[in-house]
């Protein structure tokens, strides 16, 4: 998913220039061996701790690319590369938010307005990522069904809550993740929900968020032109053979090129060499975009969503009977929705999300004190979150770790609405979804 939404600090292009994430002196990803005091092992945590819920944030599966790089060897991604496994398959439906008809795709109605070499349309879900997600669904399984009976082996609407970014891939990668987790086991038809996407909090949405439009452009282009991404582009666009015109960047080359990777198709062989550097630009550029030291734009980027991972945490610590039975609530969503919940978690680690990858949430009570905790890993690697005393984070330090840039609804509308300081240069977004 590629929407451009922009930081909310103005910053000169001569304070950033030069000044990328190689440089930067960010404290890297901790897992729990970072951790002062050993975790709980395993056996420990299962002896002193008892989970009570996991909410699960994961970006689709590999896909189509959302544009082809222009005037080079084009890549042909054939009908053959979206055929669907029999193993993945299940009873599904999708709704909105209140069960009833899904709401209209805008974006996938833009996909499918164009078409890629070879004849399917861009951003659709591969084989390849159908299995990835499927694989995913398996490791979940192994954790909360086989290794601890925490969900029960068949699935129940009841029991699992399902949200997805209204686009076929993300809906499609949630199925596939179901089939996984359950061996296409199910009591119910599973529902998937999305929502209309003037409301979608699944990624930044400036759709729907006037605060982040009138901020994001500026900041888009300028990310382009920081002196050494700009010596770098204007460097690979010479080699690619690619006309200034064509106005290329970073991040398109770099979706372009993991894509053909992913799924064994040619790619022009000026990319072999420069692979590393369009990984390093590409992250520049969204680090740019997003700006993640100022607050009130990751507030805007995913404050909504991480207000409702506390709000999950809180009815299931009050027992509130809307969730009685709840054990797993999966959200199914794009690159763009996990860096900033990265950033805001203060474990980004300057490396773009693979396909498939997951930020999962545990809630745990503990046996003997009946306190809670809050575990927190990144495509399976448990994360100490700063501000939290350990890994198992006590409930209340991690609500005060997440205060700073989670906001219920009503107060994520005012500031989209707000008009104040908003900066002089900003522009329309142009809208690459």
């Amino acid at each position: 998913m590629r929407s451009w939404w922009a930081p909310l600090s103005v910053l000169s292009t001569a304070g950033l220039g030069s000044t990328f994430w190689w440089q930067k002196k960010a404290d890297p990803v901790q897992t729990d061996l970072d951790s002062c005091k050993d975790p709980p092992s395993s056996e420990q945590s299962s002896s002193q701790y008892e989970l009570k819920l996991v909410q699960v944030l994961f970006r689709h599966g590999a896909r189509t690319p959302l544009k082809s790089i222009p005037d080079v060897l084009e890549a042909q991604w054939v009908p053959d590369l979206l055929e669907v496994p029999n193993h993945t398959n299940i009873d599904y439906v999708v709704t909105d938010l209140q069960g009833g008809p899904r709401p209209n795709a805008l974006v996938e109605d833009n996909y499918r307005s164009k078409k890629l070499s070879g004849g399917t349309y861009p951003g659709q879900l591969t084989t390849v990522g159908m299995q990835q997600l499927y694989d995913l669904g398996v490791r979940l399984r192994k954790r909360y069904i086989q290794d601890v009976a925490f969900l029960t082996p068949s699935f129940s609407n009841k029991e699992v809550y399902i949200r997805s970014t209204n686009i076929i891939r993300t809906i499609e990668s949630a199925k596939c993740l179901v089939a996984g987790l359950y061996q296409q086991k199910q009591t119910d038809v599973v529902s998937i929900l999305t929502e209309e996407a003037e409301r979608e909090i699944l990624y930044p949405n400036y759709h729907g968020c006037k605060q982040l439009k009138l901020r994001s452009g500026y900041r888009w282009a300028e990310s382009s032109t920081l002196p050494d991404i700009a010596s770098d582009l204007q460097s690979i666009q010479s080699a690619l053979g690619v006309q200034p015109e064509q106005h290329l960047d970073f991040i398109l080359i770099r979706d372009d090129m993991v894509a053909r990777e992913t799924h064994g198709l040619p790619c022009p062989a000026v990319l072999h060499s420069w692979r590393a550097r369009v990984e390093q630009r590409a992250v520049d550029m969204i680090y740019h975009i997003y700006d993640p030291a100022n607050r009130v734009n990751l507030q805007l980027c995913v404050g909504p969503l991480l207000h409702t991972f506390l709000n999950n945490m809180e009815m299931n610590v009050q027992n509130n009977a809307l969730i009685k039975d709840r054990k797993l609530f999966l959200y199914s969503a794009h690159d763009t929705t996990l860096m900033p919940c990265l950033m805001a978690l203060g474990v980004f680690d300057m490396r773009w999300p693979p396909y498939a990858a997951d930020i999962t949430l545990e809630l745990y009570q503990h046996r003997k004190t009946n306190q809670h905790y809050v575990k927190v890993s990144y495509v399976g690697q448990d994360q100490k979150i700063p501000g939290c005393s350990d890994v198992y984070c006590p409930l209340e330090e991690f609500k005060q770790a997440m205060s700073k840039y989670a906001l219920p609804e009503e107060s994520y509308r005012t500031l989209c609405n707000s008009t104040q300081d908003v900066p002089e240069r900003s522009s329309s977004a142009t809208s690459r979804l």
